[in-house]
């Protein structure tokens, strides 16, 4: 049974999250440009960002606890990905080598191998 949402309420949602969302990155941008230098203590977290968005983004498309809908070919790509990232901690060469990887294994796969 499909739920039905003001269309009202959905812009103002919307709408909510966006401004929360920009005063969030204002924040810091007025703060750090107020300072003449980021204090060792909040840049060596900062520095694990990028990599905390990017699992973030990437690890929940072939991770499932869904045995029916689980993605091999994503999960030996990801595995194979964050081997590379563990050994050289170089993001091209991890993401070079997990695409790579996953176009293979699909190429393989539809030429029936």
């Amino acid at each position: 049974m499909a739920t039905s949402y003001d269309p009202a309420a959905l812009v103002a949602a919307v709408a909510l999250a966006g401004v929360l969302t920009y005063a969030c990155r204002l924040s810091f941008i007025a703060l750090f440009g107020r300072l003449e230098e980021i204090p060792p203590g909040v840049e060596r977290p900062l520095r694990f960002v990028p990599a905390a968005v990017l699992a973030a983004l990437v690890l929940p498309s072939f991770v499932t606890l869904d045995a029916a809908n689980f993605a091999t070919d994503k999960f030996v790509a990801g595995a194979l990905a964050a081997g590379v990232a563990w050994k050289t901690e170089n993001v091209f060469a991890t993401m070079a080598t997990g695409m790579g990887v996953l176009w293979a294994i699909r190429l393989l796969l539809s030429a029936g191998v």
